[in-house]
């Protein structure tokens, strides 16, 4: 395709330049003769006056000599009234072209050994006519006409090159981004789901650019949305799981028991490979769309309602608060009750039968923060969890319950911090920002204050009390 332009815009050029190179040429060539006829004509009317006034030889040698080169000028005088007839200057024209000349009565040119000459009638007062003879030589017809060719030549021939180079650039830029776009194609259909196209080079070009990256970047989020779907529902299992564990274990002693425990443990751990390969790719969560979210008291009521019955099995205190009113956030239901599951299934995995736990709901302006708490033994290193959370399933967590957490809050701008409750266990705080805005930053146990009616300023080390 490059060079196919490059052919073309030479030949299109080349045509041009001959076009326009050989017309002028010829009109330079043209101006130059006609120059050099204008100067003879002017040296023969420099010897008009003096013939219409005298025919004297001497006196009419005297003016040739002084309108220019007698052998460059001749003077024909024929002979009257028995006067002989004179020549004065070197004669080149044949006598023939004379006469006629002398016989017409108007002026000529005719070619002669080495160039041409101007036949010029002049009357003189006899009545006759004589003749001014002006040589022009083919060396001052074609005065300048060599170098202004050769000019004329060199413009051409620089035309032809800058178009080709221009020709070959443009080429470039057209053929290197279709080139670019090709390679990420073939890229893409390897599997390379990283490659993309710089969005460069010709509008029709840019925007294939434009499209084909869309088109990956929808690639990518699909098959990211696939795979966090995947970990996610497989996640959703823990919650059944562990009522299957808890009731396992209340089954005593025998055989009967002891496989129904062991397969239920066997589950848990398939369950985690399968969240741990599908989590490979870090998935993102995308932000809910304008009108998406749920009432988050709501929510917050039936998990509780859920949770409650193992509660009781086991002996465990909870409190709930804040649900009294409904509570809109701009999360999707399913996402808010799988966070709280998560969490819930923590205290539940972690912390010993009879340890109490709380949830509590803070509505505010701009903001909702949803507090779990327990009584357990906390979580030494909170820095730790939270990066389990992002990605790092060790120590036997496939840290992906703070991970469906994390992304809940952070895509409306909120985030998750762990500390210590006043419970004397952990304390997970789920920061819900209402309008988008990145929240302020705060440590582990910041505090949020009342700066108005109704705004949210208050945290982790409010009391409170289990009934």
């Amino acid at each position: 395709m490059r060079w196919a332009l490059v052919k073309v815009c030479l030949a299109v050029t080349a045509m041009v330049v001959v076009a326009f190179a050989v017309p002028l040429g010829l009109v330079v060539k043209e101006m130059a003769r006609d120059r050099a006829f204008s100067n003879a004509e002017r040296q023969a009317a420099a010897v008009a006056p003096a013939l219409s006034i005298t025919t004297e030889r001497d006196q009419l040698e005297r003016v040739v000599a002084s309108a220019g080169s007698d052998t460059e000028m001749a003077v024909h005088i024929p002979a009257v009234d028995g006067q002989a007839a004179v020549d004065i200057g070197r004669r080149r024209a044949a006598g023939e072209d004379i006469a006629t000349v002398r016989k017409l009565g108007r002026a000529s040119t005719t070619e002669v050994p080495g160039g041409s000459t101007l036949l010029q009638p002049v009357a003189l007062s006899s009545g006759a006519i004589a003749v001014v003879e002006v040589y022009v030589p083919e060396s001052e017809v074609s005065n300048g006409v060599g170098t202004a060719w050769a000019v004329l030549a060199a413009v051409g021939v620089a035309l032809v090159v800058g178009s080709v180079a221009v020709a070959d650039r443009l080429g470039v830029r057209m053929v290197q981004p279709a080139q670019r776009l090709a390679e990420s194609a073939h890229e893409l259909g390897e599997g390379k789901l990283g490659a993309r196209v710089p969005e460069e080079g010709p509008t029709e070009l840019r925007l294939a650019a434009v499209a084909f990256n869309s088109m990956a970047d929808q690639v990518v989020q699909l098959l990211a949305n696939e795979r966090e779907l995947a970990a996610d529902l497989s996640h959703r299992l823990r919650t059944p799981l562990t009522v299957l564990r808890l009731n396992a274990a209340s089954l005593g002693e025998g055989p009967a028991a002891e496989q129904t425990r062991e397969a239920v443990a066997q589950l848990e751990r398939e369950v985690d490979t399968i969240i741990r390969t599908a989590r490979e790719a870090k998935p993102q969560t995308a932000v809910a769309g304008p009108g998406a979210g749920c009432d988050a008291a709501e929510v917050v009521r039936e998990r509780m309602e859920f949770w409650s019955a193992l509660a009781e099995d086991e002996g465990r205190k909870w409190r709930l608060a804040g649900v009294e009113r409904p509570v809109r956030i701009p999360v999707a239901r399913a996402d808010l009750a799988a966070a709280l599951d998560a969490l819930l299934g923590n205290v539940f995995r972690h912390t010993s039968e009879g340890t109490a736990f709380a949830v509590d709901v803070h509505n505010g302006d701009d903001a909702v923060i949803v507090l779990v708490s327990d009584a357990g033994p906390g979580i030494p290193d909170p820095e730790a969890a939270m990066a389990r959370g992002r990605g790092s399933g060790d120590d036997g967590s496939t840290g992906l319950g703070l991970d469906i957490v994390r992304r809940l809050a952070e895509a409306t701008g909120g985030d998750v911090r762990i500390g210590s409750s006043v419970l004397g266990g952990t304390e997970v705080r789920i920061w819900i920002q209402l309008d988008g805005r990145q929240p302020v930053r705060r440590g582990h146990r910041g505090t949020v204050r009342r700066r108005r009616p109704g705004k949210l300023v208050s945290t982790f080390n409010r009391p409170r009390s289990l009934p």
